[in-house]
């Protein structure tokens, strides 16, 4: 479709290795340097098009943050290996989901540890880190965009990557091992790598950026309280009742209506009841069992509690609700509480 749209601006196309002229296959990911396989056509730069600074939160899950030496890490092997040109910050400012704006089991909270936080306060050492590569990446300009490309094998986990016009040169020696410092012996001169790190050299000979060493102190994020609510009069609490009349619903029909196009989106909860006409059958042991595709499941029997359950973002698309009831003889309410977090 987008080849035929002709409109004459060259497409991006990320994860799709085999992406047809003219567009650019790119890459999304933690370690683009590593997994990317490259341009599909020595026309198309190497992009990077989502750079994960950290993940995204999830309901149940800790907080996952990524360290500027990791970042560095990654950007400078992109650029490196890979020949990089462009490296876009997914996300370089954090946000807050509104309402129910969020994706699915995503926490209203969203990208807190880019390197502008959710408030779009700078939240550092990730912020200056990531500035000082990129300084240091600008000012060899010349040699990586037109420069003589080589590299070298320093050992089983280094190895260096050369960009050298007739004026200029820039050098990434790189130290894969995650353990160990590496002494390196590249022209003239001897350098040591920290553990997991890239040294990138001006004229091949001054180091002027270490992935691995932070020299931005780390920052402290406060917060100021600007009402207090320990008034027991600004507090209400205000009980649902559970609905027993069938006839009061909105829908009312022999199946179970779906639950987004029935809200329309404007809440994120759905009712449905039921009755049912119990007559005693022995000893038999009596089991609820409801499978759903929303994100957490309340059931009830007569106004009585009796289970919920609830999925998660990376668990299977259907929550299935089985427990064991106890119902009385003749009619019973059964009530079933279906709520979404976050569009599916």
């Amino acid at each position: 479709m987008a080849v035929n749209l002709q409109t004459g601006i060259p497409w991006m196309m990320c994860k799709q290795d085999d992406a047809p002229d003219p567009i650019i296959n790119t890459c999304n990911g933690l370690i683009c340097g590593e997994t990317f396989h490259g341009p599909n056509s020595p026309n198309k730069p190497a992009l990077w098009t989502e750079n994960w600074t950290s993940r995204y939160p999830l309901y149940g899950h800790d907080p996952r943050f990524r360290s500027p030496a990791d970042i560095a890490f990654a950007v400078a092997l992109f650029i490196a290996r890979k020949k990089g040109s462009f490296v876009s910050y997914y996300m370089y400012h954090g946000g807050t989901n509104f309402g129910r704006f969020a994706s699915s089991y995503v926490t209203t909270s969203y990208y807190d540890g880019a390197p502008l936080d959710e408030y779009g306060l700078i939240w550092q050492s990730t912020w200056s880190h990531l500035r000082e590569l990129h300084a240091a990446v600008k000012q060899s300009e010349e040699p990586l965009l037109s420069g003589a490309y080589s590299n070298y094998s320093f050992g089983e986990q280094q190895e260096g990557h050369v960009f050298k016009t007739e004026s200029n040169c820039v050098a990434f020696l790189v130290n894969f091992d995650k353990h160990k410092t590496s002494n390196i012996q590249f022209g003239e001169a001897s350098f040591q790598l920290a553990p997991k790190s890239i040294s990138i050299l001006s004229s091949c000979r001054r180091v002027v950026f270490e992935t691995a060493k932070i020299n931005a102190q780390h920052g402290l994020r406060t917060a100021q309280v600007v009402q207090y609510l320990n008034n027991v009069d600004s507090w209400k609490v205000f009980k649902e009742p559970i609905p027993l009349a069938i006839n009061n619903s909105t829908h009312i029909g022999n199946r179970l209506f779906e639950h987004l196009s029935t809200t329309k989106d404007e809440t994120d909860y759905l009712w449905y009841l039921t009755r049912y006409d119990y007559r005693s059958n022995g000893d038999t042991q009596l089991v609820l069992n409801v499978e759903s595709q929303a994100h957490v499941l309340h059931a009830y029997i007569n106004n009585d509690y009796i289970g919920s359950v609830h999925g998660s973002h990376d668990g299977p698309r259907n929550i299935v609700l089985k427990t064991p009831i106890m119902l009385r003889k003749g009619q019973n309410s059964i009530s079933l509480l279906s709520v979404m977090v976050g569009s599916p």
